[in-house]
């Protein structure tokens, strides 16, 4: 998911992973298969298999701590900023924990195949910083970051001079 808007700036990119389930479709997923586990695990237990019942437990379990796992990652966060002042990218964990890392737009170069079917990464580089963005998006996702991201920098350039020995 890519959210670009904010005032005063020249670029204000939210990015997220993309979570094709809403939590209602998860309840209803779940819902199902713990309907098709109990149905199956009683005609098993009938039929003397009563092993069977525990395992069918043990799956829904299993599917269950797996998309709570995925809808957990989905709260990641990247916060790519650029005003007069300079670019930011923040990146927000899981967790809440956030790395931010500033960068002067005149030199940053914005590093990315775009011509590749290939998922390839989405570099920002400016002197002795790297940033890689948008890892988690699909490559259509990131030639369509990356676009957006250098128009910002050539706007950013635009009034300011560039430093010596750019081009």
């Amino acid at each position: 998911m890519i959210d670009a808007s904010g005032a005063g700036r020249l670029l204000d990119l939210t990015l997220a992973p993309h979570r094709s389930l809403p939590p209602t479709g998860f309840y209803i997923v779940m819902g199902f298969v713990v309907a098709v586990a109990l149905v199956t695990g009683i005609l098993f237990l009938v039929v003397g298999a009563w092993p069977v019942f525990g395992f069918m437990g043990l799956d829904v379990l299993a599917l269950w701590w797996a998309m709570r796992l995925s809808y957990r990652h989905g709260l990641a966060r990247e916060i790519v900023q650029l005003d007069e002042r300079g670019m930011v990218v923040e990146r927000i964990s899981p967790s809440g924990h956030a790395v931010r890392v500033t960068m002067d737009p005149a030199w940053i170069r914005v590093e990315h195949d775009s011509d590749s079917d290939f998922a390839r990464p989405l570099l920002l580089r400016s002197r002795n910083n790297r940033v890689e963005i948008a890892s988690f998006l699909n490559q259509q996702e990131r030639r369509e970051v990356a676009a957006v991201v250098r128009d910002a920098v050539l706007r950013w350039r635009a009034p300011h001079p560039s430093p010596q020995g750019t081009s």
